[in-house]
């Protein structure tokens, strides 16, 4: 091998070496918050990344047992259902349920065996999640870690002002 190719060679090796010890950014990871805690230091254990084509709304009427006084409630859900955009994602549909009683959220959730995300919003939020779904293209992502820290969210890609 000549001088010229073992340089060129040793000089490619150098370059990738910063990249690789880099840890991989999340497939939009643009749309993440900073992460003043570092909680998101490592790579994600596992990605999920959703572009929604198709929505329904769900208000129901429940009655939840045989108690008195009587208890109903009226849940209001969004189930979003799309494809899948990154390698390994298996995510099929995603439950966005919205809680005006609570005074604390679940965290985003993933199973697997059923392949679908459940998310809770408060119910203020509805309004803002109907404007992204009738507007724009909207894509979910779940990103958990290695250090217990999930991240969910709904965003819309780069939106060009008009």
């Amino acid at each position: 091998m000549s001088c010229l190719t073992r340089c060129c060679a040793a000089l490619l090796l150098t370059l990738s070496l910063p990249l690789a010890a880099a840890p991989a950014t999340p497939l939009h990871g643009q749309f993440l918050p900073p992460d003043d805690l570092t909680l998101r230091a490592a790579a994600p254990e596992q990605q999920q990344l959703l572009q929604v084509t198709e929505y329904a709304v769900v208000v129901g009427s429940q009655r939840q047992s045989s108690q008195q006084p009587i208890p109903i409630t009226s849940p209001l859900m969004i189930r979003l259902k799309g494809k899948p955009l990154n390698k390994g994602a298996v995510i099929s549909q995603v439950l966005v349920n919205f809680d005006g009683e609570s005074k604390s959220l679940k965290k985003p959730q993933f199973d697997a065996k059923t392949k679908t995300l459940t998310l809770s919003y408060p119910v203020a939020q509805y309004r803002v999640v109907m404007d992204l779904l009738r507007n724009e293209t909207v894509y979910c992502q779940f990103l958990s870690y290695a250090n217990g820290h999930v991240w969910a969210d709904l965003h819309t890609g780069a939106v060009r002002k008009r």
